[in-house]
C-alpha cells in the first residue's frame, strides 16, 4: 500500500498540474471506487462537475483537493477526497491518451491544466474518491487520523507520552494511525532498523531519549523517500506522470531477507508479522526479553 512518501509525490504533482483548473465534465466507469460517496455516481459527478480545483492537500495517505466554494456559499468549502489504498493512481493525461486498463473514474478539466484529465485508475480498487462536504481545511471522515511526522504541528512530546504509556510492540504503535499518520509497513521496519530497534519491543519499555531518537529516524526515512520519488515496486507506485520511485534501492531491511545486512553482516530475517512481513536484523535489533510473571500473578 502507498504510504507517505508516495502520497506526497502524488499530492505534489496533483497542486503543480492541476491546481486553479475547473471540472467541466466527469465519467464514471466503474461505480465501486465512489462507493463511499452517499450521493452514487451520478451525484459524484454532478457535484464535482463545475468546480474549480484547489492546492491539493494531505494527512497521512490520505489526499484531498479543496474545490472552490459556490457563489455565497459560506464555511470552509468542499473537497475532493481519495484515498489509493492498494493500487490506486492520480494520473493527469492528455486527452488523447489511451485509457489506462483500469480507468475508473475520469475528470475532464479547463484552465491550469491545459486542457488535460485527471483520471483515477485502480486494478484492484481497494482505494476510492468521495466528495467531502465543508472538507476544505480537513474533509471530517479523517477527523480521527492523527497528524502525520512531517506536518509542521506535528507534536513530539504527546507522542513519545502517548507511546510509553502503551504495552504494544514498537511497530504496532508506528501503524497506528490514531498516534501517527502515514507511517507503513515498509518505512516502520526500515526506521527501527536505523534504530537499532526489535518491532516487538514494548513502548512502555523505552525511554524518552530512545522514542524521540526513533522519530527522528522516521522522518529521515520518509525525507529520502520524498527525494526519490517513493518506493515502487511495480508498476502500480507512480506519480501523476505514471514514473516510479526508486527508494528500494536504497532498502537496509524491508525485503531484504537472506541478505546481509549493511552494518553487521548478520542474515536479515523475515517473520510474520499482522498479515504481513517485518524484516530486520537479530543482532543488530535483538528481540525483547519476555515480562517476568510475578508470582501469583496468574
Amino acid at each position: 500500500m502507498p504510504e507517505l512518501p508516495e502520497v506526497e509525490v502524488v499530492r505534489a504533482g496533483l497542486e503543480r498540474w492541476v491546481t486553479g483548473a475547473v471540472v467541466v465534465g466527469v465519467d464514471v466507469l466503474h461505480e465501486r471506487p465512489v462507493r463511499r460517496d452517499p450521493r452514487g455516481p451520478a451525484g459524484f459527478a454532478a457535484a464535482l462537475t463545475g468546480r474549480r480545483l484547489g492546492p491539493a492537500r494531505r494527512r497521512g495517505k490520505y489526499l484531498w483537493v479543496p474545490l472552490e466554494p459556490h457563489e455565497g456559499e459560506d464555511g470552509p468549502g468542499d473537497a475532493l477526497m481519495a484515498h489509493l489504498g492498494m493500487s490506486g493512481q492520480m494520473l493527469v493525461e492528455a486527452p488523447d491518451a489511451p485509457d489506462e486498463r483500469h480507468l475508473r473514474v475520469r475528470m475532464r478539466l479547463e484552465g491550469a491544466a491545459d486542457g488535460r484529465e485527471l483520471r483515477f485508475v485502480d486494478q484492484r480498487m481497494f482505494g476510492g474518491l468521495a466528495i467531502s462536504d465543508g472538507g476544505a481545511v480537513v474533509p471530517p471522515e479523517i477527523s480521527h487520523v492523527a497528524r502525520d511526522p512531517l506536518e509542521a504541528d506535528f507534536d513530539d512530546g504527546d507522542w513519545v507520552r502517548r507511546v510509553r504509556r502503551r504495552h504494544a510492540g514498537i511497530k504496532r504503535l508506528l501503524l497506528d494511525q490514531g498516534l501517527i499518520s502515514g507511517v507503513g509497513n515498509i518505512y516502520a521496519d526500515e526506521s527501527l532498523w536505523r534504530a537499532r530497534l526489535h518491532g516487538e519491543r514494548p513502548g512502555d519499555r523505552l525511554t524518552q531519549t530512545r522514542c524521540r531518537e526513533l522519530l527522528g529516524h522516521v522522518r529521515d526515512v520518509m525525507t529520502e523517500a520524498l527525494a526519490q520519488g517513493g518506493t515502487s515496486f511495480d508498476a502500480l507506485y507512480v506519480d501523476v506522470n505514471g514514473a516510479s520511485g526508486y527508494f528500494d534501492r536504497s532498502l537496509a531491511a524491508y525485503g531484504q531477507e537472506g541478505r546481509p545486512c549493511q552494518r553487521c553482516g548478520t542474515a536479515i530475517r523475515r517473520v510474520a508479522f499482522t498479515n504481513r512481513s517485518s524484516f530486520f536484523c537479530p543482532a543488530c535489533q535483538p528481540a525483547p526479553r519476555r515480562r517476568r510473571v510475578a508470582p501469583g500473578a496468574r
